[in-house]
């Protein structure tokens, strides 16, 4: 595995080359050793053959790391896509999810044209955390099921809800008479596959680090049924991977585009297109080398899943686990990633039946493991950090991915964010503190003091008796705009033609609205007086900027 240092060199990082090559291939294989079983139980877990995995995994290897934007990034099926492409084929068929993907494509790369790559980016990042969330839930709950050789319960949260009686399943060693007993074979294998991924990410030490823990963990398990010859469901593949490229499913009515298919479309795409620029983000934290051009990785990624559409392959996306991967393990170019698509096709074309020994069990425990690292609730924690409505915004968006769909909940989310900007940018804070001794009101004006919050601020202002000295402190004040300024000068001067006084800093509205002070010649005329700091007890330097007194100081 390569070093941290060596990682961190920007020298490394050249463009294809015979003294790239070693690193390339090493780490090509390794990459490669990752993704065979991710693609085939991504495509399981999506309801499609593992050929349908397989042969993105191919495209994003072969097609799109040759043209992408983020040399260093693996692109294939992925996991966050699984439970979308599940429910499309559940409404429309999986005949007519070709021609979804083949859109998303399309979107994808008029998107990257249009260089609006970087407006994916803008979700917030509590809604970004609790899409990873609610995915992670939906592909354990659908996937705890396969592991034990039974079928998803349909909807999110029915699969939630039924895993305590696939428990049972996998515990009823005795069996009985209604039921299937091999659900507890599968069970076994499945932990086992766990158990062992578990412990080769803890105690795998130097080179050993280099093979991959799912690999590992699939190995022994299929090693192990195959010598027990367990009865359970193994992975099934075509004799010719390329009898699953096909291109009916775009011909005669599954051609038909409707304003439902291009909604569905756009969900792709935009998922699809979150997850990418996320994980191209991730990834050029990891190392040194090139940045990311993300227009120039959208369209990549449209360009493959345009591919995809066409031959019928599931849709893809930048993926974090086998991009990491890729970089830990040396890779120099984004030759790396090629090879691993190159690796990928020869095994399945000339070695096919080596998958078949496969237990889905196993590959459904990959997935189980997956969904629970997605989850990651301890980002709920950082995520708190920054105020109880993102940590609300978290968990709402969750729990509508989980009840409803994952669309809902991401746009939902957004919404959410976008209300929560709108009350802050609306929201002022006012608070009032009287000395009836001294004849002196204090008001206190936190966050944004816009129209909206004009009627408040005035009422509080015009309750100030005559001959009263006000003082207005501005110094947690985020924003004022033209008509609550306006308002507070014209106040002033009726106020001062009663006998009262008005104190207030200007001066922190010259470093806050600089150019609005500059534009404002009453302002500038405004007779500025010391205003005593309440929370730090010291004293702001006033400016006297009328003519007349600043000649009688001197």
């Amino acid at each position: 595995m390569a070093s941290t240092s060596s990682i961190n060199d920007p020298a490394r990082y050249k463009a294809f080359t015979a003294q790239t090559f070693t690193s390339d291939l090493l780490a090509s294989v390794v990459v490669f050793l990752v993704a065979l079983p991710l693609c085939m139980g991504i495509a399981i877990a999506s309801g499609v053959d593992p050929a349908h995995g397989i042969l993105t995994g191919i495209v994003g290897g072969i097609f799109v790391s040759a043209v992408s934007g983020s040399p260093l990034q693996v692109s294939g099926p992925a996991a966050g896509l699984a439970v979308v492409i599940l429910e499309l084929i559940k409404e429309h068929g999986i005949e007519k999810l070709g021609l979804i993907i083949l859109l998303a494509g399309l979107i994808q790369v008029a998107a990257g044209l249009l260089k609006i790559a970087t407006w994916f980016r803008a979700v917030p990042p509590a809604v970004i955390n609790g899409m990873l969330s609610g995915i992670g839930i939906l592909i354990f709950a659908a996937q705890f099921h396969v592991m034990v050789d039974d079928s998803p319960k349909g909807s999110g949260i029915n699969n939630l809800l039924s895993i305590p009686a696939a428990v049972y399943k996998g515990l009823n060693w005795a069996g009985n008479a209604q039921a299937d007993t091999n659900h507890h074979i599968a069970a076994t294998i499945g932990v086992i596959t766990i158990i062992i991924l578990v412990l080769w990410q803890k105690l795998a030490r130097g080179r050993m680090k280099i093979l991959p823990g799912s690999l590992i963990a699939v190995a022994f398990a299929t090693v192990f049924a195959y010598c027990c010859k367990l009865p359970v469901n193994y992975v099934h593949i075509p004799q010719n991977l390329f009898a699953s490229v096909h291109l009916s499913h775009l011909t005669g009515p599954n051609l038909a585009i409707t304003w439902e298919i291009v909604f569905d479309a756009m969900a792709i795409a935009f998922i699809a297109a979150a997850e990418t620029l996320l994980t191209s983000t991730a990834i050029d934290k990891m190392h040194r080398g090139p940045r990311t051009n993300y227009d120039r990785e959208l369209m990549a990624q449209g360009f493959g899943n345009a591919i995809c559409g066409l031959i019928g392959a599931l849709p893809m996306t930048g993926v974090m686990v086998r991009s990491g991967v890729n970089v830990n393990a040396g890779a120099r170019s984004r030759a790396s990633a090629m090879m691993h698509g190159i690796w990928i096709l020869l095994f399945v074309v000339l070695l096919p039946h080596v998958l078949e020994f496969i237990p889905v069990s196993s590959l459904a425990a990959l997935l189980v493991f997956t969904g629970y690292k997605m989850t990651n609730w301890r980002v709920f924690n950082e995520i708190r950090g920054y105020g109880r409505s993102e940590a609300a915004i978290y968990v709402a968006t969750i729990i509508l991915i989980v009840c409803v769909d994952l669309l809902t909940g991401v746009l939902a989310g957004v919404f959410f964010s976008i209300c929560k900007l709108l009350y802050i940018f609306s929201h002022l804070e006012i608070r009032i503190t009287e000395n009836k001794d001294l004849h002196r009101i204090d008001i206190s004006l936190r966050g944004a003091a816009t129209f909206l919050s004009l009627p408040r601020l005035a009422d509080a202002i015009e309750s100030v008796g005559d001959e009263t000295e006000l003082h207005v402190h501005l110094e947690s004040l985020d924003y004022i705009d033209h008509a609550c300024l306006d308002m507070l000068m014209t106040w002033d001067k009726q106020h001062r033609a009663k006998g009262g006084t008005l104190v207030m800093d200007w001066g922190t509205l010259d470093t806050v609205f600089k150019e609005r002070r500059g534009g404002n010649r009453d302002l500038q005329t405004r007779e500025f007086r010391p205003v005593r700091n309440l929370e730090n007890e010291t004293t702001v330097e006033s400016e006297v900027s009328d003519s007349t007194e600043a000649q009688s100081e001197k």
